[in-house]
């Protein structure tokens, strides 16, 4: 016969793997916003490029209209927002079948110094919204001119 000792913080640690173990599983399922910490109604997509003259900021939102999409800037920050509304409905012989889904979303982005914010465009294309915020342009300071003497 083989003896344990008991050791009751050895069986809270497990407890408590396996709680950690359900949260993160609950936390696949359930997206939380990081800005208020209620559940989002869906968090799209969102890459971001630096490029040389300006930064771009493309947004995956298949099924949303260009309509349903609210670009701005407020406080230094490019804001982005939307809504997203499908329903689908399905008439057969002996059914009737309506099957609709809606969310919305808001994602915002620091912009750093030196942004033409005046000259923001944004084009939607295939489900896909791509922001370009231009850069100021920069005047050399140390460039060098010869100057030719007369």
């Amino acid at each position: 016969m083989f003896i344990t000792r008991y050791n009751p913080s050895r069986n809270m640690r497990e407890y408590r793997r396996g709680l950690d173990l359900f949260n993160t599983l609950l936390d696949d399922y359930v997206p939380v916003s990081k800005q208020s910490g209620f559940s989002a109604d869906f968090i799209p997509a969102i890459n971001t490029r630096e490029g040389e003259f300006a930064y771009h900021v493309e947004v995956d939102l298949p099924g949303i209209n260009k309509e349903n999409i609210n670009i701005s800037v407020e406080d230094n920050k490019l804001v982005i927002s939307g809504e997203r509304k499908t329903k689908e409905e399905m008439k057969e012989e002996n059914y009737y079948r309506v099957e609709s889904s809606f969310g919305s979303f808001s994602r915002s982005f620091s912009l750093p110094e030196g942004v033409d914010i005046e000259n923001i465009r944004a084009e939607s294309q295939d489900g896909v919204l791509e922001v370009v915020v231009p850069k100021l342009k920069k005047d050399v300071v140390n460039k060098v001119k010869k100057i030719a003497i007369k």
